[in-house]
């Protein structure tokens, strides 16, 4: 049987979502998101020849709560932060 991490670093795909949600990370922390708290989703901008992805951060209890919303959008071709949306 296959490690789960050696399987993960065989697949392009799986290593390009992490890459970009470290880069996500890191930026959303220093923009004072509480990682530990956010309802984390990842979505791939299309058209796909753009290679962007949109890490969203949301708080866990999104029915009772508005605003607190980050998105950091990056292009995983630099691994560079594209930009930093705040929600309402």
């Amino acid at each position: 049987m296959v490690p789960v991490l050696e399987t993960i670093q065989q697949d392009s795909r799986a290593m390009t979502v992490a890459h970009v949600l470290a880069v996500a990370n890191r930026a959303a922390s220093a923009h004072g998101t509480d990682l530990s708290q956010s309802l984390i989703t990842i979505t791939e901008e299309s058209p796909p020849m753009d290679h962007m992805w949109r890490i969203h951060y949301g708080p866990r209890d999104f029915i009772n709560r508005r605003g607190g919303d980050l998105m950091v959008i990056i292009d995983d071709r630099g691994g560079q932060v594209q930009r930093i949306v705040h929600g309402q």
